[in-house]
């Protein structure tokens, strides 16, 4: 019989792979304010990440990868939740993810953060693998460098 453990471990794998191999914003933006590359030479994970605004207000995120999983499912689902939020909230985000993915909790998430992270929460055990890390980082860092006006990053 499994643990309570085993199946949110099982039913993580298995979001990651659902938004790894069927992406729902995997797609380039016809029109778009903001755009930026990234590429992870170390495991050849490449993003491009499109943004549309409407004022300070993140509309629409597309994107195009070649990469693994969790690259992929990293990016979807990063899509996902920056939608609607500005680009101070999207970089508070950023670092909020930055320390869930790198340790497995996120001190920062306080109650606002609650319903965001129960998406992100399936990347919460890259920790676990810290080769992925810099996959499930790219292409929130192609998103924060598209925000800067930037238009390439790579992993860091």
């Amino acid at each position: 019989m499994s643990d309570g453990f085993e199946d949110l471990r099982d039913l993580y794998q298995q979001v990651i792979l659902d938004h790894g191999r069927h992406p729902r914003h995997g797609k380039r933006l016809v029109k778009f304010d903001a755009t930026a590359n990234g590429n992870n030479p170390m495991c050849g994970d490449q993003v491009q990440v499109w943004v549309r605004l409407e004022g300070e207000e993140i509309t629409d995120v597309g994107f195009e990868a070649r990469g693994c999983a969790i690259s992929i499912a990293s990016a979807d689902l990063m899509a996902e939740t920056v939608k609607g939020r500005n680009a101070a909230d999207t970089k508070a985000l950023f670092a909020a993810f930055h320390s869930l993915a790198s340790s497995g909790e996120c001190p920062h998430c306080d109650a606002a953060w609650s319903k965001v992270f129960d998406r992100l929460m399936p990347l919460g055990s890259v920790h676990e693998y810290p080769s992925r890390l810099k996959c499930a980082m790219l292409p929130w860092r192609a998103m924060i460098a598209a925000l800067d006006g930037n238009e390439e990053t790579s992993s860091e």
